[in-house]
């Protein structure tokens, strides 16, 4: 155990929007340190979005992100010698990154041919209520809800 806690880092908004949770998406979606690269990603796909469906790109994200983040998960507990799924309500903060996490890695896997492109559709998608970081979520839920018997078990 550690002696005490890290201390939380101050995340700058991010130049165009102002936004803190633009940046830590951007974060996110970086890879190798090239977080240029990922801002313009994130940009190119939010005026992407805004040609396809003529509307706000931002709030066509944030909207997709609401639609993706869990409200329960289940962790693994131990009582007994047996491992049992217990479901778990999510703190805020790990709500946002597992619904960025989630929507950027969907994002990579989907055919699309650019990084843009596939966040853009995912976006889209997500906004909707479909697309597979929506199913994701919907599994999350449904699990916990399949081991709804264990939440006495809660830590």
């Amino acid at each position: 155990m550690r002696k005490a806690k890290p201390k939380k880092r101050i995340i700058l908004p991010d130049p165009k929007y102002k936004d803190i949770l633009v940046t830590r998406f951007v974060n996110n979606l970086m890879w190798d340190g090239k977080k240029s690269v990922a801002y313009s990603i994130f940009y190119d796909a939010v005026d992407l979005v805004e040609k396809k469906v003529n509307e706000n790109g931002l709030e066509i994200w944030k909207k997709a992100l609401n639609n993706i983040i869990p409200s329960v998960e289940v962790k693994s507990r131990r009582v007994g010698g047996a491992n049992f799924q217990v479901p778990t309500e999510v703190r805020p903060e790990r709500k946002m990154t597992l619904g960025m996490k989630w929507m950027i890695s969907y994002s990579r896997k989907r055919g699309e041919k650019t990084m843009t492109e596939r966040l853009a559709a995912e976006m889209i998608a997500a906004s909707k209520g479909e697309g597979a970081a929506v199913k994701k979520k919907e599994d999350t839920h449904k699990m916990a809800e399949a081991n709804k018997a264990y939440s006495h078990f809660r830590f």
